[in-house]
């Protein structure tokens, strides 16, 4: 005779409330490790911005050198330049034939000097302008050593943090599916949410001293009662946390714990 197959037993609303109340334990422990990180993968993450920054504000000073420099080096050209042209008009002044001529190459030698003088006035406000930035780019690279210095040792302290807690952290999201595969996927979706809208990630909280354990808001004698029952699920009228009884918690910290 052929045995029917066994059907999945639906657990109780008593297995679903220690079952909500273990999980919360268990992510309340991930968000303690999370707490140990601290602000550590921000500040790293805000570092490694903060060097990118300042490699590109590098380049730009390396090209403005380089643009400055050849701006120099043009000023110098021209003005070489424009003593070729004095020598030659002042060769030229010897053998003319009218004052004319004469007048005309000494305004030409005369707008050359000028040439000459402004150039050299260019070199010297190029030339305090290079120091400038090359005081600049200095400055930068100083900083950026630093905050190179000051990466390392960060990334330093958030691996250490890592090492010691990522196989206890792994071994609690594995405990935590386990446990959410075992309650309906309403009942986690709306953990998940209370959890999410809640201080201190608090989904689920005892009665204590006949008041919520997450707003402190007091509870009737006759929802306590209701609780204690276990016969179904009851949220905070003020806060919206699901609400267990002192015993219950009991259980779940020693069996988490």
């Amino acid at each position: 005779m052929a045995t029917e197959p066994k059907t999945e037993k639906e657990i109780t609303v008593e297995e679903k409330l220690k079952a909500l109340y273990e999980l919360q334990k268990v992510d309340s422990k991930i968000d303690e490790i999370k707490i140990l990180r601290g602000d550590l993968p921000l500040e790293v993450q805000d570092m490694e911005d903060e060097i990118v920054g300042l490699n590109t504000r590098l380049e730009n000073y390396e090209t403005e050198i380089a643009q400055i420099s050849t701006m120099i080096t043009g000023k110098k050209v021209e003005i070489e330049e424009a003593k070729i042209k004095i020598e030659r008009y002042k060769e030229q002044q010897n053998n003319v034939r009218n004052n004319r001529e004469f007048d005309n190459l000494s305004k030409e030698i005369e707008f050359q000097t000028l040439e000459i003088e402004l150039s050299e006035k260019r070199i010297r406000e190029f030339t305090a302008s290079l120091e400038n930035k090359k005081n600049e780019k200095n400055e930068t690279d100083d900083q950026l050593s630093e905050r190179k210095l000051d990466l390392n040792q960060k990334k330093a302290e958030l691996e250490d943090i890592v090492s010691e807690t990522k196989q206890e952290e792994e071994k609690l999201r594995e405990r935590a599916k386990k446990i959410e595969s075992m309650i309906e996927t309403r009942l986690v979706t709306a953990f998940k949410r209370i959890r999410k809208n809640a201080r201190n990630g608090l989904a689920v909280v005892s009665v204590q001293r006949d008041a919520c354990g997450g707003c402190f808001n007091k509870i009737p004698a006759q929802r306590q009662l209701d609780i204690r029952s276990r016969k179904k699920i009851i949220v905070c009228e003020y806060c919206g946390r699901i609400l267990v009884d002192l015993d219950l918690a009991g259980e779940g910290d020693a069996k988490v714990n």
